[in-house]
Parts: structure tokens; sequence; C-alpha cells
């Protein structure tokens, strides 16, 4: 059908906000239609939109797979659908050209993906785009309701960085230089060296749908600690095999450089900031630099730095730190896999400093989880929140060795938190956004709370009420056995709870029968735990579980028990005694054993009768030499299926 296909890919980019990129290729953002013209073969039939079936398919990634989500296939229809892959088109009043609509995912995974048309058996390579986050769409996660935010965190090409302490702030500007030619594909590149895309390219591609998941990459590789990331870190002396931080004024040559021959020499924490932004911005992820005065770097992850000194002045606790200064990045997007209350603004720190699950990376942690000392919710808010709330101790080791406390300071840890303000290069204060006002009672019940949940991060512990049943092992079929409710109360202050203990039989199929325990009661639990004890009894019928509390527990069966009166020989009677306890607090009825075994018995009912146990017995005349096998069967009318077997070996 399509002699060429023409990308429009001025008014596309144009519309798409990325005309700085230039008119080389089509650069799109997720979530908004862009239009490409077909032109039709001269002998083509006649286009007529619902009655000549084209289908568009697009493909990102080295192995496009529909189940991840990096190939997709759609008609083109009447109409374009906001929230997923559709097209719709129309044709020229000449006949000789096709306008189709095409609107991407505002769902999809970024990066470059190719276009084909097909009709039938036929296939067309339409050509290449790419597909960018969209701060412009209300479907994506990136949204952003502002236009001066937008242009500001994600078209703006120069900033300000901030150093110096918190009484001498002294701004630097900065390059970002996301729109340069080239500097979008170094950053796709970052993508591409990740360790994650190197051991699972379909999983790491798929995952490139979630701004989240892009952000925590791009915290690892814009150093290069565990891979072969853009920036060497160096805070010693600098020698003459790099160039000092200090010397960088963009993000561009370090970009460039790194793409032509890996990672480069050096870095420190605003450099690292700084680059982290400008790949954000590039790949569509509203960003800004942040810089935290009295910045604290917390080794033991206690929400405390301790200065120790001798007597002579000199310190001699290593490990926790106060740094001047220290940069960051945040970048905006939703939070789904936390809560709807932690969207906004994520942190993210690129210098490497302590790893996180095993990389040198942090981040992204929620502004406000870490505002309101939430240190359970991912990911690294322990550590974030110390940098900017840590209480620091000063202490003093005498010559004796006994070591006294001389200072405490709730306030000396991030100060004047700044940031570019959007649409100017003044300096804006946002330290209100990362915690309360310093000495406030407010203040003190975050920090309270965070030191809370930070032990309780570190048992892999949420907050909250937690209840575990427990109850003993080998639980016997028709007799009771205690059940524990243990009830963990990880708040802060104490709870009054009421406690409703059941249970039910359930058969193997997942059929649910009669209630055979239930208990309930009210009580106070302080901080810490309760245990509440229960009997019940389960009187199960067939092979059954027992389920508490949406767990689960297997009970022990009574077993028959065989016992040989004699030993076993070819074609010599032999008597075999059977015996079941009766676990039940009544009587069985209709009781048998069924018994069976190969050269042993054909197979025979006995029929007994049972108070407290049943018992039986069998002769058997065993027919071949050798190991064999005597099967035992118990049927009653409670207890059915027991089933009991002994090893006998028959001598010649």
């Amino acid at each position: 059908v399509s002699q060429r296909c023409d990308l429009n890919i001025e008014n596309n980019n144009r519309s798409h906000h990325t005309e700085l990129n230039g008119v080389e290729r089509l650069i799109v953002r997720r979530g908004q239609t862009f239009t490409i013209i077909l032109y039709l073969k001269p002998d083509s039939p006649e286009f007529r939109i619902g009655r000549t079936k084209l289908t568009l398919i697009a493909e990102t990634g080295p192995s496009p797979r529909r189940q991840s989500d990096t190939k997709v296939s759609f008609s083109v229809g009447d109409s374009t659908v906001d929230t997923e892959w559709s097209a719709s088109a129309i044709t020229d009043p000449s006949g000789n050209t096709v306008s189709v609509c095409i609107n991407s995912s505002p769902d999809s995974p970024i990066g470059l993906y190719s276009l084909t048309l097909t009709q039938g058996k036929q296939e067309t390579n339409l050509g290449q785009f790419v597909l960018l986050f969209n701060a412009w769409c209300s479907n994506d996660a990136v949204y952003m309701r502002n236009e001066k935010k937008r242009q500001e965190y994600v078209l703006a090409q120069t900033g300000q960085v901030y150093r110096g302490t918190h009484k001498r702030i002294r701004g630097k500007p900065w390059n970002f230089a996301q729109f340069e030619p080239g500097i979008l594909d170094i950053c796709l590149k970052i993508l591409d060296e990740n360790p994650k895309f190197l051991s699972n390219a379909d999983k790491d591609c798929s995952e490139r749908k979630n701004p989240v998941y892009v952000t925590r990459v791009l915290s690892a590789m814009i150093n290069s600690n565990d891979d072969n990331g853009v920036l060497v870190g160096n805070w010693g002396e600098i020698s003459d095999d790099g160039v000092r931080p200090t010397k960088w004024i963009g993000s561009e040559d370090i970009l460039r450089q790194w793409a032509e021959s890996g990672p480069v020499r050096y870095g420190q924490c605003w450099v690292f900031a700084a680059v982290a932004c400008t790949v954000s911005r590039a790949l569509g992820i509203p960003c800004r630099v942040v810089t935290n005065f009295g910045s604290a770097h917390d080794v033991d992850a206690n929400l405390l730095i301790e200065m120790v000194y001798n007597t002579d002045g000199e310190r001699i606790s290593h490990g926790d730190s106060i740094w001047n200064f220290h940069v960051w990045v945040e970048s905006w997007m939703t939070r789904p896999d936390l809560g709807i209350k932690y969207d906004g603004w994520q942190i993210s720190d690129p210098t490497p400093q302590e790893t996180s699950n095993g990389v040198f990376c942090c981040g992204p942690a929620s502004l406000t989880a870490t505002k309101e000392g939430e240190l359970t919710t991912v990911y690294d808010t322990p550590f974030v929140f110390a940098e900017v709330n840590a209480d620091v101790v000063t202490k003093l080791q005498l010559s004796t060795g006994k070591i006294l406390t001389v200072r405490e300071s709730t306030s000396s840890v991030g100060r004047s938190i700044s940031t570019k303000a959007v649409g100017s290069d003044e300096r804006r204060d946002i330290t209100h956004k990362y915690k309360y006002p310093e000495g406030s009672k407010k203040e003190r019940q975050v920090y309270e709370k965070a030191q809370h949940h930070n032990k309780l991060q570190q048992r892999g512990e949420k907050p909250g009420l937690n209840l575990k049943i427990k109850l003993i092992d080998n639980m016997v079929m028709g007799s009771d056995f205690d059940v524990y409710a243990l009830l963990k109360n990880n708040n802060m202050e104490s709870k009054t709870c009421n406690v409703k203990i059941f249970a039910k039989a359930v058969q193997y199929n997942g059929k649910r029968g009669k209630p055979c325990g239930y208990a309930s009661g009210k009580l106070e639990v302080p901080p810490g735990e309760g245990l509440i004890p229960e009997k019940a009894l389960c009187v199960v019928l067939y092979l059954t579980k027992l389920s508490l509390q949406r767990r689960s527990y297997h009970y022990t069966m009574c077993l028959v028990e065989i016992k040989l009166m004699g030993r076993a020989r070819v074609n010599k009677p032999v008597t075999a005694e059977l015996r079941i306890k009766n676990t039940l607090p009544e009587p069985l009825k209709n009781c048998s054993f069924t018994v069976g075994g190969i050269g042993l018995t054909k197979g025979k009912s006995i029929l007994v009768s049972a108070k407290e146990e049943a018992k039986g017995s069998v002769v058997l005349r065993p027919t071949i030499v050798g190991s064999t096998l005597l099967l035992v069967n118990f049927n009653s009318d409670k207890l059915k299926n027991i089933m009991g077997f002994a090893n006998v070996e028959v001598m010649d």
C-alpha cells in the first residue's frame, strides 16, 4: 500500500516539546498523539477507512515481546484511545496520501522504537522514533500540572548548583545541555550499559515504563563504582589523569567523553547530581538539583552522628561525618508502589556513599516520607532522613578511657536546603519540604517516629499491628491443641484491640466445613507484644487441614500400628495384630481394617468395634520369598482412611 512514509518530524517534535533535539529524527512523548503521512503506491486500491485493514507494530529493545510490553500491534481505526496504543486515519482528497494519527500508551517503556506497517502478509518498515516520558500528559506517571515548572524542570538547559556553607551559599551556573546533538543517544546508551540490562535485557526494557525504576538505574549508573558508569569520584588529591571536579561547567563534555572512552575522571557530589539531572530531563523526567548544607553521612544507620575526640582534640571515631554541603537530585513522579500520599518529588543520590541492595545507589526516596519520618518506605529513606535530620552527639574520651558526652545538637544537620527557583536564577530555600521547624514539637515527634521506624526497617518489620498465629507441633486428630495469637504492636503507643480467633475444617479441595473452634477477647497491647492462648477441638473428617486466621496447619493423623507375631516364612501362617488408638472423645462405629499385601494376602476386611482403641488380627500365609509390604487401611464413621504399613521380610 505505502510507497513511502513521512514521519512529519518537524511538526511532531514541536508539538511534543522535543524540537530542541533537532529535526533529524522523530522524538515523541508517550501518551500523546503524533501524525505520520503514508504516500500510497500509484497502483494501490482505493484506501477506505474501516475497510482497508492496516496494522501498525511498534517495537523496542533487542528482543521485543508482547508479554513484556516491548512489542505492541494495533489496527488503524476510526479514532485513537488516550490510554493505549491506537491509531486513526484520514485520507487526503486526492487519494494519494493517508494521514495516520498514532497514540502511544502513557505506560509504555521509553526508548528507541521501530514502526512497521502490515497489510496481510506484506510488511513495510516506516522508520524509527524515540519515545520519552511525558510531563504534559495527565495519564503519565511524571505528569506535572504547572507549565512554568515543566519549562524549568524538563526543558531548561541551564541552572544553578549551590555550594559553600549554610552561612555563605554560592551558586555555580551549570549547563545541563540535554538537547544538544547526540546527548539523548548517550542517555539511552547509559540505560543499555546498566548491569540489569546486560543480565536480562527483556526485563530491563520492560521496566523502563516505570520512572521509579529508571531513576534508580540512573542513580547507580552516574557513578562507576559497580559498573561502567559515567563518573569516577575523587575526594582526595587529584592526579593528572583526570579533570578536577571544580573545572567542569556542564554535563555535555562529561557525557561525550564517557560515550567515547568510558568512566570519566573526576566528579564530586555536585557533578554527579548535575549529570543525573541532565539525563533525567533528556528522558523526560522532571528533575532539579538540590543542595543540603550540613549534610550528615550516617554510616551505622542509627540516625545519630557520633563524634568522639581525645583530650588532645583529635577525632578518634571514624565513619560518621558531616559534609559542609552535599548535592543530590529530586525527580517528579507518582509512587504507586507506596501510595498516592507519597507522589511528587522523589530524592535520589548518584554520589557513591553507601550501597543499597549491594549497589552504590540511593533512592528514589519520597520527599513526603522523608519529612514525615516514614522510614520503612523504599528506597533508602533512612539514609536520606539522616542526611537532613540526624542528631549530632559530641563525646570526649578521657585518658582513663571513660567517654563523656559534652554536647548534643538537634539542629546542626540539614540547613538551608536549596534549589534554583522556577523561572529565575534566585535561590529557593526548601528546608520546610524536608522537615518541620527545628526545635518544634512536631520535628521531635517525627524524629522519634523515624527512630522507631528505623529499628523496624532494620528488623524487616512494618509499623502497625502485626498478627501471627502459633500452635504446638504434632497436632493429633481428636485432641485439644493450644493456639496462640501473637499480636505485635509496632506502633509507638498502646493499642486497644478486639481479637477473634476462629477455626474451620477445610477439605483438600478447599471446601470449608463446620467451625471447630472460636474465641474472642479485648485487650490492651503496649508497644511490644501480647499473647492470647485459646484451645480448639479438631474433629475433622477425611484428609483435611485446619485453617486459622488465613493460615493453614496440618494435623498429625493417628496411624494403624501393625505387629507381626513371629517370623514370616513361605507357606507358613503368621499372625499380624492391628491396633489404632481412638483419639476422639466418643466411640467409633462401623470400624473395619482392610488388609492387603503382594504375596501375603489377596485383601480382606475385618470388622471390629472401638471405644478407646480398635483391635484386630489377620493370618497371613506368604507365598514368595523376599521383601514385601503389608498395607492396612482403617475406616469408621468418624475416622476414615487411616493408613498403616509394615515392611515384611519373608524367609525361605
